[in-house]
């Protein structure tokens, strides 16, 4: 391996993760920073920091004796040629058919409309808006409670700041609410926190990504890291491509550095 990429909560601890991975002392390689880290408000939309890491490249001088003259390939005879041809064509129409079966359904399914009840007064809803307002956004806060979970949807022009970079602050405002939801209960209960349906439409992207690099794979035979995600969007990935005919899934790491790897079968 010629580079690593890793995240770190700033650069020099990126920069040290990707020298272990590479075994290689910092004189060796190049660094080069692709995101730089950021604390956020109170911690919520903090970024991590991106490096990538790379050998530099060794000066090999090549000897005249050890030039070796590569023997010329001898022509394939026309049958051969024919015969792979037909192999191939035959092959095709059943990949194309495999393909078609790589579906499946969202694992994020939002209770039905009429099974939900509107909160007027709920802890949920009053500590989800003293936040917002405490972060001087403009946005409007509403909450519905079902069996399974409390919905609570953000709107509002300042949405995409509640939202952060892939979903960050909206994922630590979730977390904030659910603790203070669950603080004391002897049942836990699902809190779900939404933002002009990003999390719906993150699915869609996080499937449509997971299908391209699976295809990357395939086509490379080599295996993919994705970047670090959280426990749910990594759920996604698996979920997307657990029945795909050529490669599987794992992940590897600890939180917050967890990440899904994609390979062949």
């Amino acid at each position: 391996m010629d580079y690593s990429e890793k995240w770190g909560r700033d650069v020099d601890e990126a920069v040290r993760l990707a020298l272990d991975d590479l075994k290689v002392s910092i004189d060796e390689v190049n660094v080069t920073v692709l995101e730089e880290p950021s604390r956020g408000f109170f911690g919520i939309g903090s970024k991590l920091a991106l490096v990538r890491v790379e050998k530099k490249p060794k000066e090999v001088e090549i000897k005249p004796e050890s030039v070796v003259e590569v023997p010329k390939e001898e022509p394939v005879p026309e049958i051969q040629v024919k015969e792979k041809a037909r192999i191939k064509q035959e092959k095709a129409p059943k990949e194309k058919k495999q393909k078609k079966t790589e579906k499946h359904e969202a694992i994020t399914k939002k209770e039905a409309e009429e099974e939900l009840q509107v909160l007027e007064d709920h802890q949920a809803l009053t500590f989800l808006r003293e936040m917002i307002k405490e972060m001087g956004l403009n946005v409007d806060v509403t909450g519905k409670m079902g069996k399974e979970a409390i919905y609570l949807d953000i709107q509002g022009k300042d949405s995409g700041t509640v939202i952060g970079k892939r979903g960050q602050t909206l994922d630590a405002i979730q977390y904030l609410v659910s603790l203070v939801v669950n603080k004391d209960q002897n049942k836990y209960v699902r809190v779900v926190v939404d933002a002009e349906n990003y999390r719906a439409k993150r699915e869609r992207t996080l499937e449509a990504l997971a299908y391209r690099l699976a295809n990357k794979v395939w086509k490379s035979k080599r295996s993919v890291k994705l970047e670090p995600m959280n426990p749910y969007e990594r759920k996604v990935i698996h979920a997307t491509l657990q029945n795909h005919p050529h490669v599987t899934t794992r992940s590897e790491g600890e939180d917050p550095y967890r990440r899904v790897i994609i390979e062949l079968k």
